[in-house]
């Protein structure tokens, strides 16, 4: 049993329906086998525990781990190609990288990389786009048991539109992905999700297939990219004319519901949120990414008026970094400049966007996402180096607002001191 002493910071109540920061400066955390079991004030659960090991963390702030609803581990040594947009960038930068990972060797030491940076980030659950190669999806999952981090993740699947090497045929990857599936889904913090490319790369037969994968394994998850480039929806309008639009290309193919997490829906139509809002679908907001690739300005009143759950993501490599703190103050800017009209943001949405948002988009909210008794112990701490810009800004914050204000403005990986899954510490 450990009593972690802290500053904390978390958002259990959704402020986007009227929750706010929840906050303490001196809070006790009972953490038992990996559980929060009390919240309280120190002295309290020092009297009720006093052989518990006292864990005094108040030179920086706690908060929940950090929830990264869209990364690609094949695109770690390609974040900051910049200066193209979506198709272009495609082609010059990261397929020929994701090509490289056939080799197994080579794609075990990307997935170090990768999950390094997701550690290092203080993120601690991610959905994540996978590779075109059976062997280095083992890779991911083998790594990501070791380092002890909660991933979803699959192999990615195209069958058009794609250099040869990253093409596959239904036969092929229906058989792949099966196997993986009973290798790593369910196997500790480890789950499964089918990942067509995109629509504009596979063809109806092969999101079908996917769909069948879906039915035939209950629990399993599916992601993939929507209406991120106008060329792209332009694209995929074309080669799938009997479709309503692009949502509808893979709902034909049975791949929506609570378990499917959508990346970017930048230029949804208005059918689009409707259907998503149904079947529960997530939008995956990446804004680094969004900016980067002159892909447009997410629409997020409209993505929260029509009630599709949306969750931050990195978008490594399109992003340009594993930090979420970047994405949430990215997000804040675009809301902002959005000449439609975007929503204002206050840091208690962007602490939600990056954890308790993230926790639901995966079904994780029974676990983690803030820092509440019962929940997992997935904690980050934050204590940036004594002098540095983001130690004064704390220590002078008029507020604890403005303190996690200050900590998205200015905080980066390098700020993050410790972060811990079910109670492990993984980085510190």
């Amino acid at each position: 049993m450990v009593i972690y002493r802290a500053r904390v910071f978390d958002t259990p109540d959704n402020p986007f329906t009227g929750g706010e920061l929840r906050s303490g400066s001196d809070l006790a955390l009972v953490v038992d086998d990996g559980v929060i079991t009390e919240r309280t004030d120190f002295d309290s659960a020092a009297a009720s525990h006093p052989d518990a090991e006292v864990v005094d963390l108040r030179a920086g702030v706690l908060i929940p781990g950090l929830i990264d609803t869209h990364v690609h581990f094949p695109q770690v040594r390609i974040i900051g190609s910049l200066g193209r947009p979506l198709l272009e960038w495609l082609e010059h930068s990261p397929l020929p990288e994701e090509a490289k990972l056939a080799d197994d060797a080579y794609a075990r030491s990307v997935a170090t990389d990768f999950l390094t940076g997701l550690t290092s980030a203080g993120t601690t659950s991610a959905m994540v786009f996978g590779a075109h190669f059976p062997g280095a999806v083992d890779a991911l999952f083998s790594e990501a048991e070791t380092a002890g981090l909660r991933i979803t993740s699959g192999l990615v699947t195209s069958d058009r539109n794609l250099p040869e090497a990253l093409l596959t045929d239904v036969e092929t990857s229906t058989a792949a992905g099966q196997a993986l599936i009973d290798r790593w889904h369910g196997r500790g913090r480890l789950r499964y999700a089918v990942t067509p490319r995109f629509s504009f790369s596979a063809g109806q037969e092969l999101l079908a297939a996917g769909g069948q994968l879906v039915a035939d394994n209950p629990g399993i998850w599916v992601t993939s990219h929507l209406n991120e480039n106008l060329d792209e929806v332009s694209g995929v309008a074309q080669q799938f004319p009997e479709a309503i639009d692009y949502l509808d290309t893979y709902d034909r193919a049975g791949l929506l519901g609570r378990h499917t997490i959508m990346a970017h829906n930048v230029h949804p139509q208005d059918r689009e949120l409707q259907r998503m809002a149904e079947t529960g679908t997530v939008a995956a907001h990446c804004p680094t990414s969004n900016s980067a690739l002159a892909s447009g300005f997410f629409p997020l009143r409209r993505h929260i008026e029509a009630g599709v759950r949306v969750a931050l993501g990195s978008d490594v490599g399109g992003g340009t970094g594993f930090s979420l703190f970047k994405e949430g103050v990215q997000a804040y800017f675009m809301q902002q400049l959005d000449p439609s009209g975007g929503l204002p943001l206050n840091s208690a949405h962007l602490l939600y966007l990056a954890t308790a948002a993230g926790a639901d988009a995966l079904e994780l909210s029974d676990q983690v996402g803030d820092l509440s008794v019962g929940k997992r112990f997935d904690a980050v701490l934050v204590r940036p180096a004594e002098g540095q810009p983001l130690d004064v800004g704390l220590k002078h914050a008029g507020s604890d607002s403005d303190a996690l204000a200050k900590i998205f403005a200015m905080g980066t990986p390098a700020d993050i001191a410790q972060v811990w899954v079910d109670g492990d510490l993984v980085k510190g």
